[in-house]
């Protein structure tokens, strides 16, 4: 029975605390789908010129390439300097996936799935082991019933219910998406996310053919 657990972090004890540190009204969400040889960041909240001050004044950091500018929204392609640890390598060790990672006033909110509660336990005792703040937000088991189980994340899960019982998808609509954000106590970046990402594997389960799905 695989195990899904959200964690707190903060960006100072972890990841670009420099960022934050220089920049503390940033927002951070990771963009995985895009590279998966580096971590590609989506940063908000601050402007293009302190963003690149904050990533140059790093020392984890050795480059960083902007992808995609889109409103004051921008895609950065990042890469560490050898020998950095980064949240990623903390987190994701004896198969933890990462299934979602955003970061604002200077905290990461990460949610992975671990093999079994072991693992989970074993990451949890090195971060900690590492001087860092963790807080371990909830832990849940994921059942292995198969064909029959939703592939869709508790977050995405209360995402979508929290959308429809509040009427995001009435025409018009009963709330915004900003309202919605404040409803669930996160983000509107998180949202959005969370949101898409449960619009794909819903599609993705209802495409596939049965017998591929897992």
């Amino acid at each position: 029975m695989s195990t899904l657990a959200e964690f707190r972090l903060p960006a100072a004890d972890t990841t670009l605390s420099e960022l934050f540190a220089r920049a503390p009204e940033a927002t951070v969400e990771l963009e995985s789908a895009v590279s998966r040889t580096r971590p590609c960041l989506w940063i908000s909240g601050v402007n293009r010129t302190a963003t690149a001050a904050a990533f140059e004044a790093d020392p984890s950091i050795e480059a960083h390439d902007l992808l995609v500018e889109r409103d004051d929204r921008f895609l950065y392609d990042v890469t560490f300097a050898d020998g950095t640890v980064t949240l990623c390598d903390q987190l994701l060790v004896d198969g933890g996936s990462l299934l979602e990672a955003w970061a604002a006033d200077g905290w990461w909110q990460v949610e992975v799935r671990y093999p079994d509660r072991d693992t989970l336990c074993t990451v949890h005792d090195g971060l900690v082991d590492r001087g860092v703040t963790v807080d371990l937000r909830r832990v849940s088991d994921v059942s292995k019933r198969a064909g029959t189980e939703s592939r869709l994340t508790p977050e995405q899960q209360e995402a979508l219910e929290a959308a429809l019982e509040n009427g995001y998808f009435e025409i018009p609509r009963d709330i915004s998406m900003e309202e919605l954000a404040a409803e669930l106590g996160i983000s509107h970046q998180a949202l959005s996310e969370r949101l898409r990402r449960a619009y794909e594997t819903l599609v993705d389960e209802e495409l596939q053919p049965a017998g591929r799905q897992s």
